[in-house]
């Protein structure tokens, strides 16, 4: 290979040269945002432009604009504190096809705290069967804490659609919904006065901001149980000094890639198609998941291989894809995504995610496929191996 190939950028993003700029310099400044003196003052005041940057970006309020560590950490929050907040209600009503951020902080409430999970059924592309939200929400509404739906799928790039959120508002009437919507920014289009969502999850790393840092997005005015107790900071719905440096970054990447979204999505678009007439071409044997809403992320199923013996085989030619999410990389369960989606066992097994951003050009689709023959049929030797060797 003459150069790396990275595509896994759904996992991280780079961090952008206007951020990474943003962050310097912020971080040589002194001063905690909570102190009364001018140093944090100075601070605070770097935070709440920033806070109105982000609240902008995605048409929210900056009074609903609450900072976390993590994407992860503002599902958990919004999660348990929603449904701590409107117990005695115990059911929560969700998908197979969750990231862990919010499958997992569930399925503890149901194991810890005796919440009852109810699932939308979803069709093969991931899509929601808003019939089933339907009747669930008829038959269960007054006993519903919450609706949980990740808004773009982080393995198949499925997302949902004006009319699909449209519809969840009308089905969902008088129910908090949750979105995580961590995909979403800079993908597709998100706008969270429109979504009509009680509370939605971002991280900035996924969109060309620093890792660490992420935010909830909570209506104001609502008061949840927080998990985290301290200073009271962040509405005293999450405690903690703020991480100002990453903060003003992360406001500089989101507003960089909501204003470059069509540009952005319109390239992807053609990167994708690209990349699916050569798979066509090179494995015709392929399947691809996912209705590609969110068009850098390419899900594909190379039957008779193993995905960690293909990404690792990638790996070694110099080219970064995943079997799925990053966080639930080296765990030996097939993708609970793809099997969801109706994938046996094996296909499930046999997935790989690319994801591409702007940053990737043909040349690097041109050049993976190149490697790419020659990875899947050493793939596939090593599992007809395996599976001999199995059957002795």
């Amino acid at each position: 290979m003459a150069r790396t190939i990275y595509f896994d950028h759904a996992a991280t993003t780079p961090i952008s040269e206007d951020a990474l700029r943003d962050f310097s310099a912020q971080a040589k400044k002194v001063g905690n945002p909570s102190s009364l003196h001018g140093f944090g003052q100075a601070i605070r005041g770097d935070l709440e432009i920033a806070r109105e940057a982000i609240a902008a970006a995605v048409s929210a309020q900056a009074s609903e604009v609450i900072f976390t560590g993590s994407g992860t950490e503002a599902n958990n929050s919004a999660i348990k504190g929603l449904f701590w907040s409107r117990a005695p209600k115990k059911i929560i009503v969700t998908t197979k096809v969750e990231h862990h951020a919010v499958h997992d902080p569930i399925h503890w409430l149901a194991e810890h705290e005796g919440a009852e999970i109810s699932y939308i059924e979803i069709a093969a592309d991931g899509s929601l069967n808003l019939s089933s939200l339907q009747k669930i929400v008829r038959e269960h509404g007054d006993d519903i804490s919450f609706i949980a739906i990740l808004y773009t799928n982080n393995e198949i790039g499925t997302s949902l659609s004006p009319d699909e959120v449209e519809a969840i508002k009308q089905i969902s009437g008088e129910i908090p919904v949750h979105y995580d919507a961590v995909q979403s920014i800079g993908k597709v289009d998100f706008n969270f006065e429109e979504s009509g969502a009680i509370s939605v999850a971002l991280s900035a790393h996924k969109v060309g901001g620093p890792l660490g840092v992420g935010a909830l997005l909570l209506k104001k005015a609502l008061e949840i149980t927080p998990i985290l107790h301290g200073g009271g900071q962040e509405r005293d719905i999450r405690s903690g000094t703020l991480n100002a440096p990453g903060i003003v970054a992360f406001a500089t990447a989101l507003t960089q890639s909501i204003a470059t979204l069509e540009e952005n999505r319109a390239k992807l678009l053609k990167l994708r198609t690209y990349f699916l007439e050569k798979v066509a071409e090179h494995f015709p044997s392929a399947t691809i998941n996912g209705r590609g809403d969110a068009p850098g992320i390419i899900s594909v199923t190379f039957p008779q291989t193993k995905n960690e013996t293909s990404l690792l085989l990638f790996d070694n030619e110099g080219i970064a894809c995943s079997t799925g999410s990053a966080c639930s990389q080296g765990l030996a369960q097939p993708s609970h995504v793809l099997l969801a989606l109706g994938l046996n066992e094996a296909s499930a097994r046999a997935t790989l995610r690319f994801s591409l951003n702007q940053s990737n050009d043909f040349a690097d689709i041109d050049e993976f496929f190149e490697a790419a023959p020659a990875v899947i049929k050493r793939a596939q030797a090593a599992f007809l191996l395996t599976e001999r060797a199995g059957k002795r």
